[in-house]
């Protein structure tokens, strides 16, 4: 009878570990559940510079293949403001900073932990008087190509 050594536990372990937690091809942590559930480490999110937007980060965090109805990233914005229509609905949660949202010259102000919806048709600047990291929940999940 073959008796298990501490190699054989540490191999056993290593795999188990490779398979649910792994830096994906984008750089960052995301655990694959096998029931379809998911968990990002935010804090290995690296943003990527958003066109047109000076300041303004963003990287989306799932595919249309792990979850075709909704979509999710981290963007990052430093001391910068920019203009956005939705074409979605869109949640945001404050990771750090202070995320300010101008819709009809009024602002709704959001400090670490707070969430902010957004509606489909909303005519918004995003804009900081800091840098800001929050996450991004939006439906559909296709936001980019939404019109």
């Amino acid at each position: 009878m073959n008796q298990l050594n501490s190699d054989m536990i540490r191999e056993i372990v290593e795999k188990v570990v490779k398979e649910t937690i792994s830096v994906n091809e984008e750089g960052f942590v995301k655990k694959k559940d096998p029931s379809g559930i998911l968990m990002v480490k935010t804090d290995t999110v690296k943003c990527e510079p958003f066109a047109g937007a000076e300041g303004v980060g963003l990287k989306d965090i799932v595919t249309l293949e792990e979850a075709p109805r909704m979509g999710a990233g981290i963007m990052e914005l430093d001391h910068t403001s920019f203009e956005w229509t939705l074409t979605y609905d869109e949640y945001d949660m404050v990771i750090e900073g202070t995320l300010e949202i101008e819709i009809d010259g009024r602002v709704v102000t959001g400090h670490q932990g707070d969430i902010i919806y957004i509606p489909k048709g909303s005519h918004i600047h995003f804009q900081t008087p800091d840098k800001t990291r929050y996450a991004y929940f939006v439906y559909p999940a296709d936001w980019q190509s939404v019109k």
